[in-house]
């Protein structure tokens, strides 16, 4: 991918992960654009970082997606590279479970991507070194029996991905990357849950290093394994995950 003089949107930006990119592209000479679904977070992000542009945004909302990619490409026609990070992650028992919750994390974690990439496949067709970047996460391989949506969500878009890259691959220039974290220190899923990951700032150099070297599927520590991991591997870990959790 190239790395410098795109012009980029990336959901989910005004924190954790997305901000954290957002960053690492403006020191590089790229046009950002952030959007999100709180106001306050967006003024913080645009405060910290005076060069971003912000859009609010619920991408789980079909209205707003149509919304937000008539309003981008009609004010940055020169963007390229769309950058799907927005996701919410929750700790449930499915029996029992909320299904307007249930319905709320899907249409965040999946709808909203898959959407997003439809609307802008046919403009990115027309740009220069188009590339679609999906953040999925090293749960979409190990199963998250303590956020079983979530997990699910993230394996249908490692899928959703790949079948993705080989159509683009076969008619347009648009490549089509993921970044797979593992727990990073965010506030994923509520404030102080995620204080168990990696450094933030750590990760995110290292995944700019993915990128500047055109790795297709980008991990960082246990994830830049995981895709060659055993089933039988993959499983054990979900399972003493889960048994560590229900003793904690």
């Amino acid at each position: 991918m190239k790395i410098e003089n795109n012009t980029i949107l990336i959901t989910g930006g005004s924190n954790g992960i997305g901000l954290a990119l957002a960053e690492r592209f403006l020191r590089r000479g790229n046009e950002v654009i952030i959007c999100g679904r709180r106001q306050s977070a967006l003024d913080a992000a645009k405060s910290r970082l005076p060069r971003l542009h912000a859009r609010r945004c619920d991408v789980g909302d079909e209205a707003q997606r149509l919304d937000l990619f008539r309003w981008t490409t009609e004010h940055f026609p020169k963007l390229n590279v769309l950058i799907n990070n927005a996701g919410i992650q929750q700790r449930m028992n499915l029996a029992g479970a909320d299904w307007q919750r249930c319905r709320h994390e899907l249409a965040i974690n999946l709808d909203a991507p898959i959407h997003l990439s439809a609307l802008f496949v046919p403009h990115l067709k027309t740009r220069r070194d188009a590339a679609i970047i999906n953040v999925t996460s090293g749960l979409a391989f190990m199963p998250s029996v303590w956020a079983p949506v979530y997990g699910a969500t993230k394996a249908a878009m490692h899928s959703f991905t790949f079948s993705l890259r080989q159509q683009l691959a076969a008619d347009t220039g648009i490549e089509v990357l993921e970044i797979i974290p593992p727990a990073v220190n965010t506030d994923l899923g509520g404030a102080g849950l995620h204080t168990f990951g990696e450094p933030l700032d750590a990760f995110a150099d290292a995944i700019f290093q993915g990128l500047e070297t055109g790795a297709r599927e980008i991990g960082y520590s246990y994830t830049a394994n995981t895709l060659d991991a055993t089933r039988a591997e993959m499983e054990r870990r979900a399972l003493d995950m889960w048994s560590r959790r229900k003793r904690d």
